[in-house]
């Protein structure tokens, strides 16, 4: 530091916030867990996260809390600390996973600190069953034996667990039941059972009603007509070569690459032979992504596939003869992670500017960084780029604190520029980087000097009362208020006082009164530096 030794103020109220502000650091992150029913209304309660991270109400204006999420669905009131619904959460939005829960960070200031907050939100019976038809068609021979089956449109539900679907009925007729199969992934296939041998002379068609019901309380349903003609002739169906067909793509595929293709075996001849590939009931979503030649069986990526925005899709294709017989297969599609996102950073606190006299460990920022990619594509390291006085701690879920690691000094550098780099481990890597900008606050530690030890000058006698004698000079390398110097007589000769002045603001010494040779041929004159905090 310029000037020598540095000097503590007023009993160290500098020091006590940085020491107070490293304690608090050194305690593991919270992580704390609400749970909630989902389509909460905006500005219904989450729970008391003030109160359970410690905070009276008296503590709120200066602890700052607030909330770090890039999407806002909670909000933290200012009053009472309690966190809020601010935007409507619908279980649906995480799909078909077992859990559904939104994460972030809480903050604090004075001192710093961020707490892990994790709310899960619980699925409520909000969707009913669908078909994706009104009517289900049935080409039946009555040839065709009793025990018969006939696989049928499974019915799609948007819930999970309970509440999803769980059981089929079928209005009563003699010549038809109901039958469930349970499937490879634990889906239920409704399959329609002929209980007796058809005659189409007697009976060439049938109207029957299938209702789907969910398990939740109250329960939802769905129906959907099953309208059966009794048809001559084709008494085989297509057989598939699998029940489930499996497959791995690589995200971003141009539209067109082949996924994989199904195939069945139907041993009739001439058009009661010939198998259409079709997709069952699938949402929307499926059919903007893959499609299926009714040909060949052959599916192959419509759209853009995305791994981080989902990374498994299972769907059913339906094999229909020319004879009405149908069947169904399962189809899964695995998405691979490409590296092709790089990794974000998010600054979630700065304390700038940092007084110079904080103490080694000082934490002057938050950050965060993540990488939606997965496995090594998600891996990220960080790092510091640039001279200064800093280092990294790395602390849990992606978060890294900016410390001090030396003492700091404003007259040296008033401000310490770098760049934070985070880069992952995909190959090749990717890598993004954000500047940081810490500037320096003064204390009084340098007091000033003067340009010489000793100043000299000759006045004739007979001066004028009020005439310039000469002016000292010192300089303070501490800025504002702590480097303005004043000046000031502070001894020297008897009555020097007496015979000059100096200016409190220039140190321009003047004359007070006129000299005379014969009674005073040399005068010394001791004049004092002080700058605005009193150092001297």
């Amino acid at each position: 530091m310029a000037g020598g030794q540095r000097r503590r103020r007023a009993g160290g109220r500098v020091l006590l916030p940085a020491l107070l502000l490293g304690l608090c650091w050194r305690a593991a992150a919270e992580r704390l867990r609400y749970t909630i029913p989902e389509e909460l209304g905006r500005g219904s309660l989450v729970g008391p996260l003030a109160r359970d991270l410690g905070l009276s109400p008296a503590e709120l204006p200066a602890r700052k809390l607030r909330l770090s999420a890039n999407k806002q669905y909670f909000t933290v009131s200012g009053e009472n600390g309690n966190l809020y619904v601010s935007e409507r959460l619908d279980r649906e939005m995480c799909g078909e996973a077992a859990s559904c829960s939104v994460s972030f960070e809480a903050l604090v200031q004075n001192p710093l600190n961020v707490f892990d907050v994790e709310v899960v939100i619980q699925d409520v019976n909000d969707n009913s069953p669908t078909f994706s038809k009104a009517a289900l068609d049935l080409e039946i021979g009555e040839w065709i034996p009793p025990g018969a089956r006939f696989p049928l449109e499974m019915a799609q539900d948007a819930d999970v667990g309970s509440n999803s679907l769980l059981t089929y009925q079928l209005t009563d007729n003699p010549a038809f039941t109901l039958a469930v199969k349970e499937t490879p992934d634990g889906s239920k296939q409704p399959e329609l059972v002929l209980e007796r041998a058809l005659d189409r002379e007697k009976q060439s068609s049938f109207q029957l009603v299938l209702v789907a019901l969910d398990g939740g309380d109250p329960v939802r349903s769905a129906t959907v007509q099953v309208r059966i003609n009794v048809t001559d002739a084709n008494d085989n169906a297509p057989v598939f070569s699998k029940i489930v067909y499996e497959a791995r793509v690589r995200e971003n595929v141009p539209a067109g690459s082949l996924v994989l293709r199904v195939r069945t075996t139907d041993v009739d001849a001439g058009s009661n032979g010939r198998v259409s590939y079709s997709f069952g009931n699938v949402p929307d979503g499926i059919r903007t992504l893959f499609n299926v030649n009714s040909e060949s069986g052959e599916i192959r990526t419509a759209g853009p596939l995305d791994f981080e925005e989902k990374s498994k899709y299972s769907f059913g294709l339906e094999a229909r003869d020319g004879g009405g017989l149908t069947v169904h297969c399962k189809v899964q599609i695995n998405i691979t992670d490409e590296n092709d996102n790089t990794p974000e950073i998010t600054m979630l606190s700065v304390s700038s500017p940092v007084s110079e006299d904080a103490l080694a460990g000082t934490v002057v920022a938050l950050l965060k960084v993540w990488d939606r990619d997965s496995g090594q594509n998600g891996e990220v390291s960080c790092e510091l780029s640039g001279e200064a006085p800093l280092s990294l701690v790395s602390s849990s879920g992606g978060s890294y604190k900016v410390v001090t690691v030396r003492a700091l000094d404003r007259e040296q550098a008033a401000e310490h520029r770098v760049k934070v780099v985070a880069r992952d481990r995909g190959r090749p890597s990717l890598s993004s980087s954000t500047a940081l900008v810490l500037e320096v606050s003064d204390v009084n530690d340098n007091a000033p000097v003067f340009e010489e030890a000793a100043y000299s000058a000759y006045v004739a006698e007979n001066n004028a009362a009020g005439a310039p004698v000469l002016r000292v000079l010192a300089r303070d390398a501490d800025a504002g208020v702590n480097g303005r110097v004043s000046y000031w007589l502070a001894g020297g000769s008897a009555d020097a006082g007496a015979y000059v002045s100096v200016e409190a603001r220039s140190g321009a010494l003047y004359a007070q009164r006129s000299f005379d040779y014969e009674q005073c041929r040399e005068l010394a004159v001791v004049v004092r530096a002080q700058d605005g905090e009193g150092v001297q």
